[in-house]
């Protein structure tokens, strides 16, 4: 393997663990990431679901895996073009730099859903409605204030905004939306105890281990209320609050409820690098994620030879899902190099 040459695309938590049990194995390996630091979508959380360790610690590990001696990590990199040719794969970047390995993996991750979308929400009108990933970065701060910059005495979440909803085309689930406003809401109890916190939701999904015990926590332990029902409407109040109108749909009942602050729990789309190179190539799949040769069985693999997929490009994937399914990457890689 010493002579032998992987690309990846994509430097977020499954590029990086393919490329190190890659390097591992010998392989030189180069890792083409477009943003300045790698480790994607980790870099905007602070604790992960269910055992609320430190995203710090996980990114510390990405990045000592990194600089093993067999990777090459090129940041700022935005690759705009793959072909195959000569029996090799190539990816150009935009500044027309080109590079060349005999296997090529796409780990190029996800986006979140736009809220401004949902209009009727409310997000980039109204101050008081936020999505989760601006509440996460408020945990960075340890601090959580309404954008006058008071303390908030009731908060709001509302789950599957983006997914499952035909008005906007996504008809599948994000998989981690529910667990992560279970994480989110234990996290505003924490800061503060005295902030009512209720969670409308369509249907609590909780699959991964220990994630039903965590919602069972948030009940018992920190008040969480749940809802189960949609929000229809948010509007401003006149002192800059939050009205929301929805329907509980257990009880049959409207309701009208007012907020310091709405947090969307936006779901997960293909990344934007996802659905161009996916296009390029042939492998653009449902909803612009990557398809692979056959999700029972070659799940990693395409239908472009020597092409390969891992993480998240694919379809929602919760961290551990990704880390596991990077390593299935690599060792299928490491396959088709010995017979090529």
């Amino acid at each position: 393997m010493e002579n032998r040459k992987v690309i990846i695309i994509g430097g977020g938590p499954a590029g990086i663990e393919a490329a190190y049990n890659l390097a591992l194995n010998n392989c030189s390996v180069t890792v083409l990431e477009k943003e300045a630091h790698i480790g994607g979508n980790i870099n905007n959380i602070v604790k992960l679901f269910p055992s609320f360790v430190s995203a710090d610690e996980i990114h510390e590990n990405f990045s000592q895996k990194s600089q093993h001696e067999n990777i090459k990590l090129y940041t700022n990199t935005d690759i705009t073009q793959l072909f195959f040719e000569n029996d090799l794969w190539h990816a150009k970047d935009a500044s027309g730099e080109t590079y060349t390995a005999d296997a090529l993996l796409l780990s190029t991750g996800f986006k979140t859903f736009d809220a401004r979308f949902k209009e009727e929400l409310g997000y980039g009108i109204y101050s008081g409605v936020i999505t989760s990933v601006e509440l996460e970065a408020m945990f960075k701060e340890g601090k959580i204030t309404t954008p006058e910059g008071k303390i908030p005495q009731r908060i709001a979440f509302l789950n599957c905004v983006g997914s499952r909803d035909e008005k906007v085309g996504n008809h599948y689930c994000s998989r981690v939306c529910c667990i992560n406003a279970v994480k989110q809401s234990i996290s505003i109890k924490e800061l503060l105890p005295d902030t009512e916190v209720f969670c409308f939701y369509m249907d609590i999904r909780m699959a991964g281990q220990f994630y039903e015990e965590l919602y069972r926590k948030s009940q018992e332990k920190h008040n969480v209320n749940y809802i189960r029902g949609r929000i229809s409407e948010a509007a401003a109040t006149i002192d800059n609050r939050v009205q929301i109108k929805c329907e509980d749909t257990l009880n049959q009942l409207p309701m009208k409820m007012t907020v310091d602050l709405l947090v969307l729990m936006v779901g997960t789309e293909a990344s934007d690098g996802t659905t161009n190179l996916g296009e390029q190539v042939g492998v653009k799949g449902e909803y612009g994620f990557a398809k692979s040769l056959n999700l029972h069985g070659a799940d990693n693999l395409t239908i472009k030879k020597g092409l390969f997929l891992a993480g998240s490009c694919k379809r929602p994937l919760t961290l551990p899902e990704t880390m596991a399914d990077s390593r299935a990457a690599a060792f299928e890689i490491l396959n088709y190099l010995n017979q090529n």
